[in-house]
């Protein structure tokens, strides 16, 4: 069997970012991941910098970096700078994020976000494979030529079956946030594959982003995963893949059946068995992001890495 478990970082400030960068080598953490949010509204890619520079072996990946406010030029040089100060240890997910916050943070005029996307994923693709590109479509321009490649790895997320083929087509992985294990299993990984046969390429992993928390008090985990993901429950994209995977009542709350589902939670031993079962299902890999009790975030964060660490190591002894 193989597989990867990351964690995701979600830090006060830059500095606190590099810190938990650090703290999950330590760890034995293999993967540090981060949202666009994840340094405490400090640009992500910028704070990478800074970790893989305090960092030997730690892997860092972006889940995802929002295409609509960035050229994707832009986006594959910060890329290609990570990458020369960490080779191979760097992973760049993009995506469309979400209509709501799009428009009212940023103005943009939404429209056609998986056309959006695969423009984005065609643009870094080229740079990242040749150095060079020149690409003209509905939403993106883009020209550019560089000295020479500079590898890493491009990833993007993915929600709904159309999504899931286009990164089987085109990406190193598709990362997935808020899926129960079933529609990942029966909807997520058929659609990888199907995108990839298009292409004649293997298919990419699946990386399930996945909420966790090291904690046996099932309701205190439920109240603060109602709080922490309250904004997804009403995005329609979100809602209409809950029902799909069989929670109708999605669009009234969460129900504590449906957080059971999402959130990986019990001792540490029961979230390395759970995190495991999403390998053994199928996934390539998993992110798990800790639920962040305010009471004790640094024991909710330290709980988590060391869930994580152990997670790999089992995978690793198989």
């Amino acid at each position: 069997m193989t597989g990867t478990i990351g964690a995701a970082i979600q830090a006060l400030d830059a500095a606190d970012f590099v810190a938990q960068v650090r703290q999950a080598e330590d760890a034995g953490v293999p993967v540090a991941w981060t949202t666009i949010g994840g340094a405490g509204g400090a640009d992500p890619l910028t704070a990478f910098a800074a970790a893989l520079t305090a960092t030997s072996r730690i892997r860092v990946g972006t889940a995802i970096i929002p295409t609509w406010p960035r050229h994707p030029v832009t986006i594959a040089q910060q890329a290609a700078a990570l990458a020369q100060l960490g080779p191979g240890r760097v992973r760049l997910g993009v995506g469309p994020s979400h209509e709501p916050t799009m428009v009212r943070n940023f103005g943009v005029r939404w429209e056609a976000p998986l056309t959006q996307l695969r423009e984005y994923l065609t643009v870094i693709r080229s740079l990242a494979d040749a150095g060079a590109v020149d690409f003209e479509g509905r939403h993106v321009t883009a020209r550019a030529q560089w000295r020479e490649p500079v590898a890493f790895e491009v990833l993007a997320s993915a929600l709904r079956p159309r999504s899931f083929e286009l990164c089987g087509e085109l990406t190193d992985g598709a990362i997935s946030w808020m899926c129960p294990k079933a529609y990942l299993v029966a909807e997520a990984l058929p659609a990888i594959e199907r995108g990839a046969e298009r292409t004649g390429r293997a298919a990419p992993p699946l990386i399930a982003h996945v909420p966790v928390a090291v904690s046996t008090d099932r309701e205190a985990v439920r109240a603060i995963a109602r709080r922490q993901l309250a904004g997804y429950q009403s995005i329609p994209f979100y809602l209409a893949m809950f029902r799909e995977a069989g929670f109708p009542q999605a669009g009234e709350g969460y129900s504590d059946e449906l957080l059971d589902d999402l959130v990986v939670s019990g001792t540490e031993d029961e979230v390395v068995r759970r995190l495991r079962s999403y390998v053994e299902a199928g996934c390539g890999e998993v992110l798990a992001h800790p639920l962040l009790d305010l009471d004790d975030r640094a024991g909710s964060i330290d709980r988590a890495f060391r869930a994580v660490a152990a997670t790999q190591r089992s995978l690793d002894e198989r």
